[in-house]
């Protein structure tokens, strides 16, 4: 793949004016790590490269009562170092800290690993655990999709050709609430997710679980949130026969594939245990445990 043309759109409206010119295919850039990958490709067709970072807005990010709104082109190096995002979505910045290395980190996004689609990408379970919404503008005006219908396969998601990432919203969780991704990997770092699990949980003053959202990646095509699994935990104190059952039922869900990094059936049960240790990680930390 040529990089032909270079365009820094200052607005929402220059950016989709120039996705919707056909002569060359333009591919948008959030942050660029995956996208330099990419290029590398001497085969692909050229393409137009369309920079987010001059817009504005699209590196910031707000919170406040009603909860999260967040550019996409935010970095990971900059997002992991938000006391008060962290102190709100513990998990969702863990799973930002943990893409790449530290350069990496440096130009990598939220919203580009979204958008880049991949199945074993970390934050996808962490968006979609938190309630995660993406706010889309295109030609046709502005719409919103759930994190979980965003990514429709591998390295696609549901956006036309004219439509970019224009924010990331996610409610502020509920008093008792709080989350928590884990993943595993066959290294000690640097390297992608084997599988993935992204939990929130909401306590009572008992300690009964009222609400739940469960979510497991690189285990299918596309991250998938597992309602019976949260369904499992919710009127329970979270107990281990709460976690066992979360367990099986993101098991049960699982549809992960053979390949060199691990089997189909390792991958299954990997995956359950991270939803256990990953809700019993959420369920502590609502219970005011750091």
């Amino acid at each position: 793949m040529a990089v032909v043309d270079y365009q820094a759109p200052q607005s929402i409206e220059d950016a989709i004016g120039i996705l919707q010119k056909t002569d060359i295919k333009s591919k948008v850039m959030a942050g660029g790590t995956d996208l330099i990958i990419q290029t590398k490709s001497q085969t692909a067709d050229p393409v137009r490269v369309v920079d987010l970072k001059h817009i504005d807005g699209m590196m910031s990010y707000t919170l406040d009562d009603g909860g999260m709104s967040l550019g996409p082109a935010m970095s990971c190096a900059e997002f992991t170092t938000l006391d008060d995002v962290k102190a709100v979505y513990p998990g969702l910045s863990e799973s930002a800290y943990l893409i790449g290395s530290t350069q990496v980190q440096g130009r990598a996004s939220i919203g580009g690993n979204l958008c880049n689609a991949s199945p074993a990408a970390d934050t996808i379970p962490a968006l979609i655990a938190n309630g995660a919404q993406c706010v889309i503008e295109g030609n046709n005006g502005e719409r919103v999709v759930a994190v979980e219908d965003f990514v429709t396969g591998v390295a696609q998601n549901c956006m036309a050709s004219d439509e970019l990432l224009k924010r990331i919203s996610m409610p502020r969780p509920a008093p008792g609430t709080s989350d928590a991704y884990l993943r595993f990997i066959p290294r000690t770092e640097m390297d992608i997710a084997v599988a993935g699990a992204g939990v929130s949980v909401t306590l009572d003053s008992s300690g009964k679980c009222t609400a739940a959202r469960v979510a497991i990646g690189a285990v299918a095509v596309t991250a998938l949130l597992v309602r019976e699994a949260a369904e499992a935990l919710i009127g329970t104190a979270v107990d281990e026969q709460a976690l066992d059952a979360a367990a099986a039922a993101a098991s049960a869900a699982a549809k992960p594939i053979t390949d060199r990094r691990g089997t189909a059936e390792y991958r299954t049960h990997v995956v359950g245990v991270l939803v256990k240790r990953a809700a019993k990680i959420a369920a502590e930390r609502a219970r005011g445990v750091k």
